[in-house]
């Protein structure tokens, strides 16, 4: 069930002057997804997770290694008449080997799978990162043009009590009024200033919140431009079980965690593997070198010759007991299947709740919106009237700062409400389309 309501804003927020280098959502989304660190980091991740299938299958692949040995022998030894000499002999060998898994018990196939099913989940994480950071993003880009809208309001009630000031000193002058009037004044007015500065202070350091969490390094010049049709603003809300639904079928978060469940599954088989007989070819060739004091030795390059030998052969290797290894190691792959199930659950658990949230966040917001407009309509309009009264001295200034007090705190909620709506649905048309 979908429920749309086109909610029209009266003319409550002041106009935004932005620096010609101001930055729209989309340009800090972007940025801060290009200079994330969090974001690189899962990058790595990614690519590490691309060198793992590439080392998997490297696995079909034979092995080729050459070698070299050099020995001395000095002292005694038994000759070929059996009996002992004083003689220093020296042995050198040459040669090279070669492997060839012919079936390795399905342990590279299986691998490749594992590694294969690892990087998707990787690159989901991968995405997930970026998810975040986007929410992140778009929640202190809202923040900062709430508080800017806060600080327009505050000089606006300034601007009011500079005016009363000047206003009640003329009446003073004139002798209409007591000192204790012209004094009110003024510490209205001083109070005012404190709160926009406060507003102002508050502003500065949601652009900075905003620019630290787009790594920025230069953030004298920063600012950003305000959202289109912000005054306008037509809401769209889905029920939170249909976001949810949409959500499952494309969050990174979701995706992710149950890619980890089927890499699991592929871990098993990949343990179980431990317990399949493997089989090898392997071939050699090699000569040798040797010399014995005292005797006539062939040269080098003859004795190369003629010592020259080669072979080949089968390995078959059969697991009979390994000490529980595999046994271990195939418990262990099942435990961690188990974990990441339970990750998955939790992970499902973690975006239902969020979605509900901003469904009800949304919600309110745009009742409290709804409520805020008509009753700021209505202080606006008792504060004008009031400012008539006192204007011709039929009204106290308690009873005119009270009506101005209220005009300005029905304007604060009624723009607290609208922020809190455009995030609340940005985050569930985020949910629900995967972008903002």
């Amino acid at each position: 069930m979908k429920t749309r309501i086109a909610i029209l804003l009266p003319l409550l927020f002041v106009a935004i002057t932005v620096h010609a280098s101001a930055w729209t959502l989309d340009s800090c989304v972007n940025y801060a997804i290009e200079h994330n660190i969090d974001i690189k980091l899962r990058g790595a991740d990614a690519e590490s997770s691309r060198l793992q299938i590439t080392q998997a299958k490297s696995r079909y692949l034979p092995t080729l290694s050459g070698y070299a040995n050099q020995s001395w022998n000095i002292g005694r030894g038994l000759t070929s008449q059996n009996t002992y000499a004083d003689r220093n002999t020296t042995n050198t060998s040459l040669g090279a080997q070669l492997n060839l898994p012919v079936f390795d018990g399905l342990s590279t196939p299986r691998q490749v799978e594992y590694a294969k099913a690892s990087l998707a989940a990787a690159l989901e994480q991968f995405e997930a990162a970026k998810d975040d950071v986007t929410l992140n993003v778009m929640a202190a880009y809202l923040q900062v043009l709430y508080t800017k809208e806060l600080y327009e309001v505050a000089k606006h009630q300034v601007d009011l009590s500079d005016f009363e000031l000047r206003r009640q000193s003329a009446l003073l002058e004139a002798g209409k009024i007591p000192e204790v009037d012209l004094l009110e004044a003024e510490s209205q007015l001083a109070q005012d200033k404190l709160s926009m500065e406060q507003a102002d202070n508050d502003w500065r350091l949601a652009l900075v919140d905003l620019a630290q969490l787009l790594n920025l390094e230069d953030i004298s010049d920063f600012d950003i431009v305000p959202l289109e049709n912000s005054q306008q603003y037509e809401v769209l809300i889905q029920m939170p079980e249909q976001v949810y639904a949409d959500a499952l079928k494309h969050n990174h978060s979701v995706r992710a965690s149950r890619l980890a469940v089927d890499a699991a599954d592929k871990y098993i088989k990949v343990a179980k593997t431990g317990y399949i007989p493997s089989l090898s070819f392997n071939a050699s060739v090699g000569s040798n070198y040797y010399t014995v004091s005292g005797m006539n030795n062939e040269s080098f390059a003859r004795q190369l010759k003629n010592n020259y030998s080669t072979g080949f052969g089968l390995t078959l290797s059969v697991p009979i007991f390994d000490a529980f290894q595999t046994r271990n190691a195939v418990r262990r792959a099942k435990v961690q299947r188990i974990t990441a199930e339970l990750q998955n659950q939790q992970v499902e658990q973690n975006l239902y709740k969020t979605v509900q949230q901003a469904y009800f966040r949304a919600d309110g917001a745009q009742k409290k919106l709804k409520a805020a407009i008509v009753a700021e309509t209505a202080a606006q309009k008792a504060f004008k009237a009031m400012s008539e009264k006192y204007g011709i001295g039929r009204a106290t200034p308690t009873e005119y700062e009270q009506a101005k007090n209220k005009a300005l705190r029905t304007k604060a909620e009624a723009l607290q409400a609208h922020f809190e709506l455009i995030l609340r649905t940005r985050i569930l048309d985020f949910y629900t389309r995967g972008n903002i």
